[in-house]
């Protein structure tokens, strides 16, 4: 095993080489690991009386992925007041009421005046 220290030591050449045979030696270890899960499972199957093949279960094929609807882009709003001293300045009604309306409404304007008949 190797401590710290040693691997302060080494160089980088000598890193990689070590990391690459902690590759292998973990590539062997996990096939050693599946022949051996293998062979347990192989022999618990048989003291039933199956096979590895008998008692897996199929491979259900992966669904298939459902298309979903393209979303249309919502229509903006039509505008239901205007701002009568700037009639560029308009309101649909939903959401926070915009400054001129608020201070229409202060001054004694009526919603009704200044709603956009359509």
């Amino acid at each position: 095993m190797v401590d710290k220290a040693e691997l302060k030591a080494m160089s980088r050449k000598e890193l990689e080489k070590l990391l690459n045979e902690v590759k292998k030696a973990l590539a062997a270890a996990k096939a050693r690991d599946h022949r051996e899960a293998k062979k347990a499972a192989s022999k618990a199957a048989a003291e039933f009386g199956f096979s590895l093949g008998d008692i897996a279960e199929p491979t259900s094929p992966t669904p298939a992925k459902t298309k979903r609807k393209a979303k249309t882009p919502k229509k903006p709003s039509k505008p239901a007041f205007a701002n009568p001293s700037d009639k560029s300045q308009t309101w649909t009604g939903k959401g926070r009421q915009p400054n001129w309306y608020r201070d229409q409404i202060a001054a004694g304007t009526t919603p009704e005046a200044m709603r956009i008949s359509n």
